[in-house]
């Protein structure tokens, strides 16, 4: 048996001590490692038939492997596209297909299914568009270790340092996990961001790819790659690790019109590379012609494992095709059932970033069939670039195609996918990204997939992208510019509107960003992010009383956000809304203890409501959080006066002195 195989390579896996962490499995089981490559297009790999030379070490896996030269994703973005890899089912099942959607606790989940079984587990990933505290909700699942940590960007502030790491910076968290880890065999995910815009490859990459940054990404990746091979060399860990290489996505350089990705099907953007290491070489230099998806990751991981594959798991082994000779009959009769699988994908971003349709792909037999306003057909066999659409004049294969796209759609789709309601950090999370958020769209759209066809606009999109790219690289004035150059051509355009009264808001043109941000809302009443400038622009021109119903707006979408609640108590103070500021720096401090501007704010204002044993709780705090606070101690010594407490107050009267002569700011 293949775990018998497996077992006799293991290495240093191990059972682990706790015994009822391993019920079930074999004493002796394999390490597992998935490394997923963001935004990395098939044709850049060597061992796919690129002579670009950017892939060497990758390609020494692929000789030691089973590669998939036609595998495929099933949606063009990373967190939609790692819940598929990682629960083996489709994204109209798992409804996890937009970024900031949840990944259900029901879903079969392979770190989950692991750990359940004794593995070690961790995961290292590269941005924060991964991060499980913004972005990919739930995504830690079965991790002991979950490393991300990610933060928006300040200004000034190192992207390298705030919400994405440089693969080799990913790797050595890595490896260093890996030299503490605990006994027993261990599943490690490891994703690597760099390939996704703005492409800037460090030295000597930056220097050798100068015409071609993007490729310069994808070497420089390689050899964050080659780290961790080296590592498992040299822990004698490689030969007895199964490893598990794809990309999440591709990329579009104009090949359709669309320039980076996110909304078409085509192959630039959903044709990825895939292969699998097994211990002792198993299957080592296999070339599978056959059409694969990375819904079929998981399915095969568990199957190599001879662990039972859940019931929910929609994808198909592929070890019965690696084992295959061409043309071999299965052990069952017949070709492998996976020889011949129909492909879907689909994309709604262009839905709910724009209110243009959804669309959806079904690859079989030589075509590609793309559902869409103005659908299309394409005969891969003899057009593999998709350039000459057959729709109109082989209407019945249209037809055909179309109804087995809709018949599997329905036959593997679960009930549920209400559109997530993004929080302002989530939306200021994408935009940093180059996303814009779910709600960014027409709302007339919202409850349904209609909508103009990408392809009539696609253009515009892509001129969002790069505005969105300028603000996250500080060139206000070019998003400026180019938001306008939208507007003139399309003013009713609502994304523009918002992103242009955002970068005001960035370059602090405070009175220039009120009127668009105020024409967002008018097109799109729900959208948080706009609530949430606009009541930044307001305050930063003085019009506190205008602020408050957008802050609140806010507020009830994220009522979890402590810097929220904040923002409101503090205009609920500058607008007489005594109760409401209490109440809400209240919440502010029971969300966020240590927030120091908060009990410094609510004990202030209790001692001038004459509420001075109320107050003295909240200024204590707010002196030990901050000891070099002139004010607190200040603060502190009116309400000791008010008390009578002469030797408290003169107390905090003379460190308030004191601090004044060394001179210490209050944060």
């Amino acid at each position: 048996m293949l775990l018998l195989i497996l077992a006799q390579c293991a290495g240093a896996a191990t059972t682990p001590k706790s015994a009822a962490r391993a019920p079930s499995v074999a004493a002796a089981r394999p390490n597992i490692i998935i490394i997923t490559l963001d935004t990395t297009r098939a044709d850049r790999m060597g061992f796919l038939g690129s002579t670009r030379g950017l892939t060497p070490n990758l390609d020494e896996l692929a000789k030691q492997s089973a590669v998939f030269s036609r595998a495929y994703a099933h949606v063009p973005l990373t967190p939609p596209s790692h819940a598929t890899i990682l629960s083996g089912t489709y994204p109209q099942f798992n409804h996890l297909r937009y970024m900031g959607d949840p990944l259900a606790k029901t879903l079969p989940y392979l770190p989950d299914i692991l750990h359940r079984r004794g593995y070690r587990t961790a995961a290292f990933v590269g941005s924060n568009i991964l991060d499980p505290k913004n972005v990919a909700i739930g995504f830690d699942r079965g991790f002991d270790v979950y490393d991300a940590g990610y933060h928006n960007r300040k200004h000034g502030e190192d992207r390298y340092k705030s919400f994405e790491r440089r693969a080799g910076e990913v790797a050595d968290h890595a490896l260093a996990w890996l030299n503490k880890r605990p006994p027993g065999p261990f599943f490690l995910w490891v994703h690597f961001y760099d390939a996704h815009d703005p492409y800037e490859p460090p030295e000597p990459y930056k220097t050798r790819y100068q015409s071609e940054p993007y490729d310069g990404e994808i070497a420089y990746t390689d050899s964050a790659v080659a780290k961790i091979l080296t590592a498992l060399r040299a822990r004698r860990l490689y030969d007895g690790t199964l490893i598990a290489v794809m990309a999440d996505h591709g990329e579009a350089f104009g090949e359709h019109g669309e320039h980076h990705h996110g909304i078409f099907l085509y192959d630039e953007t959903i044709h990825v590379p895939l292969l699998f290491k097994l211990p002792a070489e198993r299957f080592a230099g296999k070339a599978v012609d056959a059409r694969v998806g990375l819904v079929d990751v998981t399915p095969t991981i568990l199957e190599a494992l001879e662990v039972p594959i859940p019931s929910a798991v929609q994808g198909k082994s592929l070890l019965g095709l690696m084992k295959a000779a061409p043309g071999a009959p299965s052990s069952t009769g017949g070709q492998d059932a996976t020889a011949n699988r129909a492909m879907y994908a689909e994309s709604d971003y262009g839905h709910r970033a724009f209110g243009w349709s959804a669309l959806r792909a079904w690859r079989t037999g030589k075509y590609l069939y793309v559902q869409a306003p103005k659908r299309e057909l394409y005969d891969e066999s003899t057009d593999p670039q998709s350039g000459h659409n057959l729709a109109e004049t082989s209407k019945a294969v249209a037809d055909t195609l179309s109804g087995q796209l809709q018949d599997f759609r329905q036959s593997t789709s679960s009930a549920g996918d209400a559109q997530t309601k993004l929080s302002v950090d989530q939306a200021q999370s994408l935009r940093a990204l180059g996303y814009l958020g779910s709600e960014s769209g027409d709302s007339s759209a919202a409850g349904n997939e209609g909508g103009p066809d990408p392809k009539d606009d696609i253009a515009m999109a892509n001129v969002f992208h790069d505005a969105l790219v300028d603000m996250e690289t500080e060139r206000f004035e070019d998003a400026v510019l180019k938001l306008q150059k939208i507007l003139s051509q399309e003013p009713n355009t609502n994304m523009a509107y918002l992103e242009l009264g955002r970068a005001y808001v960035h370059v602090r043109e405070y009175e220039q960003a009120i009127p668009p941000l105020q024409k967002a809302l008018e097109k799109s009443p729900q959208d948080v992010l706009a609530h949430y400038e606009l009541a930044q622009a307001l305050v930063k021109t003085g019009r506190w009383q205008e602020s408050v119903p957008h802050l609140k707006a806010v507020v009830e979408r994220t009522p979890q956000s402590a810097e929220m609640h904040f923002d409101l108590a503090v205009a609920c103070s500058r607008t007489d809304r005594i109760p409401e500021a209490i109440k809400e720096f209240q919440t502010t401090i029971k969300l966020e203890p240590g927030n120091f501007r908060a009990n410094l704010l609510l004990g202030r204002l209790y001692g001038m409501r004459g509420d001075s044993k109320l107050a003295l709780p909240y200024l204590r705090n707010a002196a030990k959080i901050d000891p070099q606070s002139v004010e607190a101690h200040m603060f502190l010594f009116n309400v000791y006066t008010a008390l009578g407490e002469t030797e408290n107050a003169r107390r905090e009267r003379a460190e308030a002195e004191r601090l004044k002569a060394t001179g210490a700011q209050a944060p």
